[in-house]
């Protein structure tokens, strides 16, 4: 009599119930697993931003991520796979105040700040539950009592006790540099925030003395007051560094002084050009080096300040055109040129266009020097002067982190190089809050709103103290100098700062009191074994949780790094809803499972390139799981009576293929630890198909029909033997689908009767 099989497998009537089985056999959690377990393999999930929903380049993501650690799980490591989100200030507070202001035409100001983050809140958290769906969609096996959120109670804690310590090292300051400014946030813009693109402009020649320079933006030109030359520039040999010039610029007459920097390029225009130090990251530095004055132009929002005469308080778009003509009704316009291609500097999160400026900020000052008490980093031992960009750029140098691909390495190392310090201050509402305070009776250090760069006028102090910041872990409520009221700082911390803390916040640092568990999660599991991510996130995140490890507990974050590529649509073009080629994980694992999506974004996608993916081809996966659930249902239809594993023994020709398999697992197990998932799955795919499918079981037919019993037992043995190794190997790429076949043939099942903690 033929055994029961469901003749079809429906991924829309099984994954969620599969799940569920996972879930509650508190597996996921290390703590749980049924055997003692000696090594270790830990990872954290990079925190998904909680402005929406999740995209296939997540998919991409915690396809990669459940592989490894549905193998280490298996292989007999204590696994690890810690799951959060990130508070993504900018990116959701601009969704929030983007959406009030659709819907009631208000802004935050409106409501005040505690109302505000109320609603923020709330739209985080709704968020927050969508992606956790998602995620739990795509069969990522995370460990969910663990899970965090950057801005929580214990990451909150974690925040304000790196921040003190840092500053108390003097590895963060308050200080006047150039930043990135979004007049249309009203806040600064971190360097990863930052998007750049290419847009045809008009571009200006303009007579400056007996020079010509060029500009796109002639706005910013009316405190031009230095032309800076190559020192090496033969053309320009007779102008000595110092040297002033009467020069009739835009307003009249004015002295020019020349310098000579390096950072010209002689090849470009006429090798020489005037600096804005305010509004130039650039001529900032030239400024910097040189100590030259600067002069701001252009205000917070856009607008022209006194020092345009005429055109002051008008918007620098409206204005431009006006002072070109001004500038040829002077004779000062020597051509334009229509078909110049120019980078502009945009905020990724909102939009708005970035308008350099110098403000008074927070900064972490990677070049400042410290000593670590405990360091377990490589070269860089307890008690030996260092300094933050010393500790990115030793990790690497020495193996201690190890980037694959590692063609990265190289672009890290220049990152590194050219490293400064990190503003780390921001002009919004939502996020943690800088935990600084000032005493109201002496206001001078507390910033003026709508002027960050400057100070608002100072009281006489009760106490020579009461000028000093108070830097608190724990709130605080009165001047500790004078007891009177204090006020906090109120700017909230770039989002990376938080992240930064990812991997040993998450792990319970800092250990507070008697928390024996959370001091166990950090010994055990910390460094990370891998940290899995984006090439594009590598010098903004990856960058900074070495830098933040480094100092706060003398060690790496993670001992190796392993990028991904970004995933575009079938053309190559990057995908996008305004383009309309965006791809929904959850829409296509509806329609074809997760296992299917899964394959989808590993098949073809080597460490670090980019991959094409269409609905075709995921469709083509789908197909696949159906292969392996027929191929289980014909093993299952022709079990004969009377099998006993341990009674059967293989030919010659069935035990030589048994040990191709086994060789297959070598080389599958190969792939896996070095990264290469795409070889692995490639592999997996076509022996399941084109040589167990299609020519083993083929073979073995004609015996299931016609053999005699011991035959079709020895048949049966044979095949199950080889398909058990199979589903084993193809678990972490297609838990689903595997796991219901593990489910369904008992034969293979050992007493927990879960096929994700079967020995490897």
């Amino acid at each position: 009599m033929p055994y029961e099989f469901p003749t079809k497998y429906d991924p829309k009537v099984s994954e969620d119930a599969i799940y569920k089985q996972w879930l509650d056999s508190g597996y996921f959690n290390p703590d749980n697993l049924p055997d003692k377990r000696k090594e270790v393999f830990s990872m954290v999930l990079p925190p998904p931003n909680v402005t929406g929903i999740l995209h296939m380049g997540h998919a991409a993501m915690v396809a990669v991520q459940d592989i490894l650690v549905r193998y280490h799980r298996m292989k007999g490591d204590k696994t690890l796979w810690i799951p959060g989100t990130d508070h993504a200030a900018i990116a959701t507070q601009e969704k929030v105040e983007r959406e009030l202001y659709k819907k009631e035409k208000k802004t935050r100001h409106n409501l005040g700040r505690e109302l505000f983050l109320t609603r923020v809140e709330e739209f985080a958290k709704e968020s927050h539950d969508r992606i956790v769906h998602q995620i739990q969609k795509l069969g990522a096996s995370l460990d969910w009592s663990r899970e965090a959120f950057t801005l929580d109670e214990q990451r909150s804690l974690a925040v304000r006790t790196a921040f003190k310590q840092m500053y108390d090292a003097g590895l963060i300051y308050r200080g006047d540099r150039i930043v990135n400014w979004d007049p249309k946030l009203q806040t600064t813009v971190s360097d990863d925030e930052v998007e750049w693109i290419e847009e045809k402009i008009l571009f200006y020649y303009l007579q400056y003395g007996p020079f010509v320079i060029a500009t796109a933006r002639p706005e910013t030109k009316f405190g031009d007051k230095y032309v800076v030359m190559h020192p090496d520039d033969a053309r320009y040999k007779k102008y000595k560094h110092g040297d002033t010039l009467p020069i009739d610029w835009i307003n009249g007459e004015i002295i020019a002084t020349v310098i000579k920097d390096k950072a010209v390029d002689k090849e470009f225009g006429s090798g020489v050009m005037t600096i804005t130090p305010w509004h130039d990251a650039t001529d900032f530095e030239i400024a910097e080096r040189h100590n030259l004055s600067k002069e701001q132009i252009i205000d917070f929002r856009g607008i022209l300040l006194p020092i345009a005469q005429e055109f002051s308080g008008e918007h620098i778009k409206k204005a431009r055109g006006k002072i070109v003509e001004k500038l040829r009704a002077k004779g000062l316009l020597v051509k334009i040129d229509e078909n110049y291609t120019h980078r502009v500097a945009i905020n990724s999160r909102g939009g708005g266009m970035i308008e350099p400026q110098i403000m008074t900020q927070w900064f972490v000052n990677v070049n400042a020097k410290f000593k670590l008490q405990k360091s377990k980093l490589r070269n860089i031992p307890s008690g030996k002067e260092t300094s933050l960009k010393e500790v990115m750029r030793t990790v690497i140098e020495s193996g201690q982190i190890k980037i694959t691909p590692n063609h990265f390495e190289k672009i890290y190392f220049h990152w590194i190089d050219n490293l400064r310090d990190w503003c780390i201050s921001r002009q919004i509402w939502y996020g943690h809050r800088i935990p600084v305070y000032y005493c109201k009776q002496e206001k001078s250090e507390i910033p003026a709103r709508n002027a960050p760069h400057s100070v608002a006028g100072g009281r006489n102090p009760k106490s020579e103290k009461c000028k000093e910041k108070i830097v608190s872990i724990e709130p605080v409520k009165k001047c500790p100098n004078c007891n009177g009221a204090v006020e906090q700082d109120p700017d909230t911390l770039d989002t990376w700062f938080s992240s930064g803390l990812w991997t040993f916040s998450t792990l319970g640092w800092p250990e507070q009191g008697d928390k024996r568990q959370a001091t166990s999660d950090l010994e055990q599991f910390h460094p990370t074994s891998v940290l899995e991510t984006g090439y594009d996130i590598l010098f903004f995140w990856v960058a900074r949780m070495i830098l933040m490890s480094g100092f706060l507990i003398g060690d790496v974050p993670f001992k190796e790094v392993y990028l991904h590529g970004m995933v575009r649509d079938e053309k190559g073009k990057k995908m996008s809803k305004s383009l309309g080629n965006a791809i929904d994980p959850l829409e296509m694992s509806e329609k074809y499972g997760a296992d299917a999506t899964r394959l989808s974004l590993i098949i073809g996608a080597a460490p670090g390139n980019d991959i094409k993916l269409s609905e075709d081809k995921i469709r083509g996966y789908r197909n696949f799981a159906t292969k392996i659930w027929n191929v289980a249902r014909f093993i299952t239809m022709n079990k004969p009576e009377g099998v006993a594993k341990h009674e059967i023994k293989f030919n010659t020709e069935d035990t030589k293929k048994v040990k191709e398999v086994e060789e297959l697992k070598t080389r599958v197990t190969h792939y896996i630890e070095k990264f290469e998932l795409h070889l692995a799955s490639h592999e997996l795919y076509h022996y399941l198909w084109h040589t167990f499918a299609d020519i083993i079981i083929e073979e073995k037919k004609v015996v299931l029909r016609e053999g005699t019993d011991q035959e079709k037992r020895e048949a049966y043995a044979f095949l199950t033997t080889i398909f058990f190794q199979c589903i084993k190997m193809l678990h972490p790429f297609m838990p689903f689908v595997t796991e219901a076949v593990y489910q369904a043939m008992p034969d293979m099942q050992s007493k927990e009767k879960l096929l994700m903690i079967e020995p490897w």
